[in-house]
């Protein structure tokens, strides 16, 4: 019997902005039900990858593929209906509207209002905190509570693969680690794939099964996220 196509295959994608070229073809897989870590220092390429394969970046070179699809000209939209949701970085939420809005207007891609309401429902089962602030404006919640929003809002769109970038940015240290179990209720409890970009290399290495490390716009480790201890991950830093 065939072995299944991973969920999501980047293959010797090489991207940039303008003429400046950021990624040097690079190549990951990313398996149904895995949290797969991207991890590297500033400046690597990470958030570029995301964008790429989220189809906020064109791809030059190489290719996405989707259970086995490739995607010639990865968009939003169709990604979207395919599954697929990402989480930019920095606490992405509408701080001029109210934590309901922000969930209604996530939400707006579903057929109807009545299962829109379903998946807000449902988004706010896994994040009960969010709920007593559903009419208080996003704009004046707490780092902490942003995140939930933003996740939150991800989820609206039932995804099958989640695309975080830095879910733990400009979060307290103490909140690091409950923003992370989060992520990781949401592979466990909903079964959704995810692959995470963080900067906080230890955090996230704990919550994920592989790993892959990127460094100017190459890979230069991956493997299980177990075996990067701190020797390995000096010489692959370097």
């Amino acid at each position: 019997m065939p072995e299944a196509a991973p969920m999501l295959a980047v293959e010797n994608l090489v991207t940039g902005y303008g003429k400046k070229q950021v990624l040097n073809g690079v190549s990951l897989e990313v398996s149904a039900g895995e949290i797969v870590a991207l991890v590297g220092h500033n400046g690597a390429g990470k958030s570029t990858l995301l964008k790429a394969v989220f189809g906020l970046l064109p791809v030059w070179q190489g290719q996405v593929s989707l259970d086995g699809r490739v995607l010639n000209s990865p968009n939003p939209r169709e990604l979207l209906r395919a599954g697929v949701a990402y989480v930019p970085q920095g606490n992405r939420v509408f701080t001029d509207l109210t934590v309901r809005e922000n969930l209604e207007v996530a939400g707006t891609t579903l057929p109807n209002r009545a299962s829109r309401n379903e998946r807000i429902e449902r988004a706010l089962g896994m994040f009960p905190a969010l709920r007593p602030r559903l009419r208080q404006r996003a704009g004046t919640l707490s780092g902490g509570e942003k995140q939930l929003l933003a996740l939150a809002k991800a989820l609206v769109v039932s995804p099958r693969l989640l695309l975080m970038d830095e879910p733990s940015l400009g979060l307290a240290p103490q909140l690091v680690s409950e923003a992370l179990r989060h992520v990781q209720e949401i592979n466990r409890d909903s079964g959704v794939t995810v692959l995470i970009v963080e900067q906080k290399v230890r955090e996230v290495l704990k919550i994920s099964g592989r790993v892959y490390v990127l460094r100017t716009g190459s890979i230069t480790f991956s493997g299980p996220a177990g075996t990067l201890d701190d020797d390995k991950l000096r010489r692959v830093y370097l």
